[in-house]
């Protein structure tokens, strides 16, 4: 074969490829030129951080690989001190069937757009354990003080085995999403008052397997791991809540017809659009103040983009993405990613313990701002 063919052939494989790509819905060449900075390391798995507009650092542990601190703060050198105290990170202060103080499981935490933190307590020890009687809570802090602020107590809206997994806030609304029992719920932040909404709608469950590195994600009984309503964005407007399995499909839906107590379960799910966007197994995500959301694919190690009109493309592939977890876009259009190696636990990894410590944060340069409904 001569050169020239040799070439021709090799276009026509190049070509196809991409062809192959774009059906898919996902770019191979990554748009990022800029590199992971290593921010913060730890012995420790950590699945979220946040931080301050004055640059304070806070992380949450889920209990992963080893018990002991749920939520700290880092200083400069990335050492961790327990927020607000040692006391609610102790020993556990509870007992099935009931809640003294401190934290039972934490699972989130980010700063909400009237500068305070909110920790969201997933109320069960574990995914697929019985959830803790007045466990699920939606905990409001001043990080200046470290003062609790506001409690929101979940348990009008759970089920005996939830497990409360995320935040995102709107207005006077706060969504909330269960992993264990498929649903979202719906936060008066006024009153209190908490609705359950797709309840075991097909856009809330996990309908595929999760996967991690090229495989299925197995727990320690060597059965597919199923996390339900897990990752969800507000659009910066305001009009749009976007959601998903941690597996995949996202989905999106009004936001007017989650607010509106009187809109029945029915309306609201027929305003769902299922499989707005084909994304993968997913860690965590983000939202810039475009509209451009960003999912961590779990499967290849990668960061995706995902425009306001569903279209995908990779921000950034690299090694070091192991299980990249809950993303936090800060003011400087840095955007922070936990490489939490979460499919490397027990929990996630045929009851094995494969983690390689130490358990890395990067940081990576964006041309993103944060969406208003996430900063003060």
């Amino acid at each position: 074969m001569t050169l020239a063919k040799s070439l021709n052939s090799l276009a026509r494989i190049v070509a196809a490829c991409l062809a192959i790509a774009v059906i898919q819905g996902c770019a191979t060449r990554q748009e990022s030129n800029e590199s992971l900075v290593p921010m913060f390391q730890g012995q420790r798995v950590w699945n979220g951080v946040t931080v301050t507009p004055e640059g304070r650092v806070f992380v949450s542990y889920p209990q992963a690989d080893s018990a002991g601190m749920q939520v700290a703060e880092l200083d400069a050198q990335g050492r961790p001190y327990p927020f607000p105290d040692a006391s609610w990170n102790g020993p556990q202060t509870w007992a099935p069937g009931t809640v003294g103080s401190g934290y039972v499981h934490v699972n989130a935490l980010r700063v909400g757009p009237d500068g305070k933190l909110w920790i969201v307590d997933a109320g069960a020890p574990g995914m697929g354990q019985p959830a803790v009687k007045g466990g699920a809570r939606l905990f409001r802090f001043d990080p200046q003080t470290r003062q609790l602020l506001q409690t929101y107590d979940l348990a009008a809206a759970v089920h005996p085995y939830s497990y409360v997994d995320d935040v995102r806030f709107n207005g006077n609304h706060a969504y909330l999403t269960d992993a264990g029992a498929p649903g979202l719920i719906v936060l008066d932040l006024r009153t209190g008052a908490t609705r359950r909404v797709l309840d075991n709608n097909n856009a809330t469950t996990a309908m595929r397997p999760l996967r991690a590195d090229g495989r299925a994600v197995l727990d320690p009984k060597g059965q597919p791991v199923r996390v339900h309503a897990d990752q969800l964005e507000v659009s910066p407007d305001g009009q749009w809540l976007y959601f998903q399995p941690a597996s995949g499909p996202m989905a999106r839906v009004a936001t007017r017809w989650l607010n509106d107590p009187a809109v029945s379960e029915k309306e609201i799910a027929s305003h769902v659009e299922l499989a707005w966007a084909d994304t993968p197994s997913t860690g965590g995500t983000a939202i810039d103040a475009q509209g451009n959301l960003y999912t961590t694919d779990t499967d290849k190690r990668r960061i995706l983009r995902i425009t306001p009109q569903g279209k995908i493309s990779t921000l950034i592939q690299d090694d070091r993405l192991v299980w990249a977890d809950a993303l936090w876009i800060d003011r400087d259009g840095y955007l922070w990613i936990p490489a939490s190696q979460l499919n490397l636990t027990p929990g996630f990894n045929d009851g094995r313990m494969q983690v390689r410590y130490p358990v890395w944060i990067y940081k990576l340069r964006t041309q993103a701002r944060p969406s208003p409904l996430d900063h003060p």
